[in-house]
């Protein structure tokens, strides 16, 4: 009888929360901190990322420098993907006149002029006011290639250049390598990297792709704990795989609710990834470094199919501003993260033509976001109503929460459902002043274009109110809200 009434409690529960709103509650309990590296960022060279992004006529361009300080990019990994394995450093370092021409295999079989090397990386990485990360070559590279170069970052440059990547996605285009293959080569190559000028190098291993819980497993198992600073995983949300991967633009909604759901299940991939490494760090000292991640649609029509340029619409932001409140929940494990990719390639932050340029709605995502940088992790709990298309159904409203080094509490929520305001009851938040931001649009196809660049950003937003039971608040269906919480 008891277990009956339970069942009938919990089916009334469903029934309210799919009907009405959602309640959401903080709490104060333990120490974790939101590294500010989860805010990292990835350039490679790959279509008009660097060259005619990054890059223009031999020279950084500083108005994209300007907009990538403005939200505190922490981090910039780089020169890959799938060209680190078949980079060679030392042709884009010397005189520029000197440097060799490569052809570029992996992404479009273009010239590599090579103008754009190390210096000129570190140079962008000081101007940014961010920590260089590079990916060293284990492809087509040898262990005293990848020692030399250290050596040239920290000891001749004296750059204090900490995350070196030990290869990128071994188990496919870095070389087809099995786990135990690939674990072995880290090991050899990682031996013969010292720390130069008292820089201690943090040095990551390649992880899996997506659920291959296997890789994560022999790697941890065979690599000791003490020997590594982080694990990568490497996640994109496609429509259909590399098959059909979708427009950017034109989707239905039913489209939209797959890649919502899709991004969801990030969620479950680092719950499980992390229980592997769990049994082997169970003091969680090995990061995991989330660092290639985003949606991956169709490249806009009349492009290089191999440039990956791909316009960002609203549902990008909403896709974006999930997984971050995914990265900040799992900020015990998750210590790194690196969206793909900065600059006119998949999921931009900015997009370029010529030497004009616009700020997509993922960009605003990560200006509102900035607040979680190295602050603390407020838990967040959440009973929240269903987002429901073609008798499937996801969690509506997702959250994360942080408290600041001047007390200031940050929550930002999003509300994925199409078509559905979201009521919030937010307690357990005490506060003399509140204030809000807000990004969304009437439709989630729209975009922002260099006819119309501000057509889509955030913008302040009055959606709460106070009331005695706590405060109320409105999300917007379609949704990221950021609420700003000043102390008594």
């Amino acid at each position: 009888m008891k277990k009956h009434l339970a069942v009938i409690a919990c089916c009334l529960l469903l029934h309210v929360l799919r009907a009405q709103q959602a309640i959401v509650s903080l709490s104060d309990t333990g120490g974790t901190v939101i590294s500010k590296l989860i805010y990292g960022h990835f350039a490679e060279h790959l279509g008009r990322c660097i060259y005619d992004g990054f890059y223009r006529n031999g020279k950084i361009r500083m108005d994209i420098v300007s907009a990538l300080k403005k939200i505190q990019v922490p981090v910039l990994r780089w020169p890959g993907g799938c060209f680190a394995d078949q980079y060679h450093w030392k042709d884009g370092i010397g005189d520029k006149s000197k440097r060799p021409v490569r052809i570029n295999a992996n992404w479009g079989m273009v010239k590599e002029d090579n103008s754009f090397g190390t210096d000129e990386y570190l140079q962008l990485c000081k101007l940014l006011s961010a920590e260089p990360y590079i990916a060293g070559n284990v492809g087509t590279g040898s262990p005293q290639e990848l020692k030399d170069w250290v050596e040239y970052l920290n000891y001749q440059k004296k750059r204090n250049v900490s995350f070196v990547g030990i290869g990128n996605e071994s188990w496919d285009c870095g070389g087809n390598m099995n786990a135990q293959f690939y674990s072995d080569q880290y090991k050899q190559f990682a031996s013969f990297l010292p720390d130069y000028s008292g820089t201690r190098l943090k040095k990551i291993a390649v992880g899996p792709y997506k659920e291959d819980y296997q890789w994560t497993e022999t790697v941890m198992k065979n690599i000791p704990s003490d020997k590594l600073w982080g694990l990568s995983l490497h996640y994109y949300v496609f429509m259909d795989g590399f098959g059909r991967k979708g427009s950017a633009t034109e989707f239905s909604e039913t489209e939209y609710f797959l890649s919502m759901k899709k991004t969801l299940f990030i969620d479950e991939l680092i719950s499980k990834h992390s229980a592997i490494m769990d049994k082997y760090d169970p003091q969680k000292k090995v990061a995991l470094v989330v660092d290639e991640w985003g949606i991956w649609t169709d490249v806009e029509k009349g492009t290089n199919p191999d440039f990956l340029f791909q316009q960002n619409s609203l549902r990008d932001a909403l896709i974006a501003a999930t997984t971050l409140n995914i990265f900040n929940n799992h900020a015990d494990r998750v210590k790194m993260a690196n969206l793909a990719q900065t600059v006119n390639v998949l999921q931009a932050l900015i997009l370029t033509k010529g030497d004009s340029m616009l700020l997509t709605p993922t960009y605003y995502v990560f200006d509102m976001f900035k607040v979680h940088q190295d602050a603390k992790l407020l838990p967040l709990h959440i009973a929240t109503p269903f987002y429901e298309n073609a008798n499937e159904s996801v969690a509506a409203v997702s959250g994360s929460a942080s408290m600041d080094s001047s007390g200031v509490t940050h929550i930002t929520l999003v509300n994925i459902d199409a078509g559905k305001d979201v009521p919030v009851l937010l307690g357990n938040l005490h506060y003399t002043r509140i204030e809000g931001r807000i990004l969304s649009s009437g439709s989630l196809n729209d975009i922002n274009t260099f006819s119309n660049p501000s057509h889509l950003a955030a913008k302040d937003w009055k959606g709460f109110e106070k009331k005695e039971n706590g405060t109320t608040v409105i999300l917007p269906a379609k949704s990221v809200c950021l609420l700003t919480a000043f102390p008594k």
